[in-house]
């Protein structure tokens, strides 16, 4: 298939890089120019605009924006909204809040422009590994782009389903969860269990890390746990790895960024009336790191970078 990639940040350029590797072609944009020139020894083709991308591609168009959420997306869907037309779609794989997809949803619809959420996790090793995306929209249109979402997601083979399961695409790494805006209702609770997930395992190496009672090096630690513990995970292999670059994790700060997701998710777990004292506590720590930093809060900081790229934001003055 033909996609238009608008972004091409740290997820966005490899995303591209992974579609092309997959059988697909892609058209892209991105402000800095420069992004775009990188990408044209992988037989991408850049477009100067919004206008000059819509007018590269062959119709039906599906454009997906990977831009930061808030101001910048809703620009690019408005300007993108100008430039198409009647049977083309857009598909918002940020972080976008999901009652702006409802509301976007239902304003494009009334031109014939579809318009799909996709939530998307995997962070700067998604090239490699892929992304597993979580999808909201109008059915048919979600089905015409299973094979861009398949070429994205990292596959049936990677990870063996869970005992009793009956198959489905979300063995593949991507789902269908409803329509406009439960995509990213979905990843907006996944964000949610990050962040829980994530201030468990820094409050524990906080604790080794204070301890008089027990020396032991911290880095040793991670890497035993990555192996036949509960507590392993995804992000335990990136502490490690953290740890083992730099046990005191010097270069980090502490500060780490609250980008909204975990924010959100409180907001709907009071609408609903269902506790979610954990994922409360993580956020309320991540207010707190603003200001004070502690070992814990570098941990933190040193798993969003390893992840993600996640850089701390500038010390405040």
């Amino acid at each position: 298939m033909e996609l238009g990639m608008v972004g091409l940040g740290r997820m966005g350029g490899n995303m591209v890089r992974r579609l092309v590797r997959g059988g697909h072609t892609c058209v892209v944009y991105d402000r800095d120019a420069q992004k775009a020139a990188e990408l044209g020894a992988a037989g991408v083709r850049a477009a100067t605009s919004l206008a000059d991308l819509a007018a590269r591609l062959a119709k039906p168009r599906t454009v997906w924006i990977m831009l930061p959420s808030g101001a910048i997306t809703e620009q690019a869907v408005a300007d993108l909204a100008a430039v198409l037309e009647r049977g083309d779609a857009i598909v918002d794989g940020g972080n976008t809040h999901y009652t702006d997809d409802v509301r976007r949803a239902k304003a494009l619809a009334e031109k014939g422009i579809g318009y799909v959420d996709a939530g998307t996790s995997g962070g700067v090793w998604g090239l490699d590994r892929g992304y597993c995306l979580m999808i909201g929209g109008d059915s048919a249109i979600v089905r015409r782009l299973e094979p861009i979402f398949r070429a994205l997601a990292p596959g049936r083979g990677d990870v063996a389903p869970a005992a009793g399961r009956k198959g489905g695409t979300a063995e593949e790494g991507f789902l269908h969860c409803g329509p406009a805006g439960a995509g990213h209702f979905v990843k907006m609770i996944h964000n949610g269990i990050e962040y829980g997930l994530m201030q468990a395992y820094a409050e524990g190496f906080e604790v080794l890390k204070q301890s008089a009672a027990v020396q032991v090096q911290l880095a040793d630690v991670a890497e035993l746990w990555r192996r036949g513990s509960v507590v392993g995970s995804w992000l335990l292999d990136l502490t490690a790895a953290a740890l083992a670059q730099d046990p005191e994790l010097a270069r980090f700060e502490g500060a780490v960024a609250d980008s909204g997701e975990g924010r959100w998710t409180l907001q709907a777990a009071i609408e609903e009336g269902v506790a979610t004292p954990a994922i409360a506590s993580a956020l309320f720590a991540r207010f707190r790191s603003q200001q004070a930093h502690t070992f814990g809060e570098k941990v933190l900081s040193a798993m969003r970078f390893q992840f993600g790229g996640h850089v701390e934001p500038p010390p405040r003055t």
